[in-house]
């Protein structure tokens, strides 16, 4: 693992998670923004289950995290090598 400003950061982390850190949400901030549960959230920052949202779940998600519909990344979950 890295250090990143003092805290530990896993090489594998969630995209999604990354995105949602660097506007400063949590995940209860932005799953009630966008309309879905924070367990359903968590999963999908976990890689355990794939982002399945409406048309307008997907223009709140792009709008709270600050990023057009392209520059969201393909799979929600940690990375993997």
């Amino acid at each position: 693992m890295a250090k990143t400003n003092g805290k530990e950061k896993n090489e594998f982390e969630s995209p999604l998670k990354k995105l949602r850190e660097e506007v400063g949400l949590s995940q209860q901030e932005l799953a009630s923004r966008i309309g879905v549960a924070v367990s359903t959230l968590s999963r999908w920052e976990r890689g355990k289950s794939p982002a399945m949202m409406s048309v307008r779940q997907m223009k709140l998600l792009c709008r709270e995290l600050r990023r057009t519909l392209d520059e969201l990344p393909d799979e929600f979950g940690p990375l993997q090598k």
